[in-house]
């Protein structure tokens, strides 16, 4: 006989400088939250950010101002790490040098994919690799880009305003 669990309910409850609204869309399947920030901004953060203190504001805060997070340094903004998708660093065990592209050696093609507010997507399978390159470099602009421009712009609007 199994065991049934009973969700979480965080709304109203205060992490950091973030309050929690009302449950959001899960985000790469974990639970998610619509917070309000101190600052007036709302962000969308998961479960586990926010009671293990990871996440304690929308990224207003600045990196390395988040008290208790254990990644000092890192602002997360919709479950998007703002200087990770800024430093467009490969992965360690990256083989093929862009970040988003593999050999899929069964299939003897180059495979596409972008992560982005916590959901992977995937851009296709090309023959040449250039293509598979091209395909992730086109959503990058598309989605990373412009989410670290908007976030640039908020930002800047936050700074002016203080």
């Amino acid at each position: 006989m199994g065991y049934s669990r009973q969700k979480l309910d965080l709304s109203g409850q205060r992490f950091g400088k973030l309050v929690v609204l009302s449950p959001a869309e899960n985000i790469g399947g974990r639970t998610a939250w619509h917070c309000q920030c101190d600052c007036g901004r709302q962000t969308t953060v998961i479960t586990s950010h926010l009671r293990n203190g990871h996440t304690r504001s929308c990224g207003c805060m600045g990196p390395g101002n988040t008290p208790g997070a254990n990644l000092p340094g890192l602002t997360y903004v919709d479950g998007t790490c703002i200087e990770m998708l800024r430093a467009k660093t490969v992965r360690s065990n990256n083989t093929s040098g862009v970040p988003g592209v593999d050999w899929l050696t069964r299939k003897q093609r180059w495979r596409a994919t972008i992560c982005f507010k916590g959901k992977r997507y995937y851009l296709g399978s090309y023959i040449q690799f250039e293509d598979a390159v091209r395909a992730r470099k086109e959503a990058e602009e598309r989605l990373h880009d412009s989410f670290l421009l908007e976030f640039s712009k908020a930002a800047s609007r936050q700074s002016a305003g203080n």
